[in-house]
């Protein structure tokens, strides 16, 4: 039997104990039926662990400079229908006052 990468970073070099999963890296620890659930599809998580979805409204948590822009975007700030991509900014997201834009899930709590 080949034991899940971790579902946090990845890691290829977890263990089973007692029925959960661990990884040594990161100290995450799951159940196999987390793990079903990963495999089904994308797990996007917000910065409080929340599973985030398509159509999702977030808030920005910290301010966030944008290369281009005279400004930045507020912590506070409110986006609505969000859609989830693969890559390192995993959000893509249309922001008032910016325009289309890609975030990072780690910068925003689902409302």
């Amino acid at each position: 039997m080949t034991l899940p990468n971790c579902p946090q970073c990845g890691s290829e070099y977890t263990y089973e104990d007692r029925g959960l999963f661990i990884c040594p890296e990161c100290a995450n620890e799951w159940t196999g039926e987390e793990n079903v659930e990963q495999e089904q599809g994308m797990v996007v998580l917000d910065a409080n662990g929340n599973r985030l979805t398509e159509g999702d409204s977030v808030t920005v948590i910290k301010d966030l400079k944008v290369k281009g822009a005279t400004g930045a975007i507020k912590q506070g700030t409110k986006v609505k229908n969000i859609r989830l991509v693969e890559g390192d900014h995993n959000i893509d997201c249309k922001v008032d006052g910016f325009g289309p834009m890609k975030l990072k899930s780690e910068f925003v709590k689902k409302i």
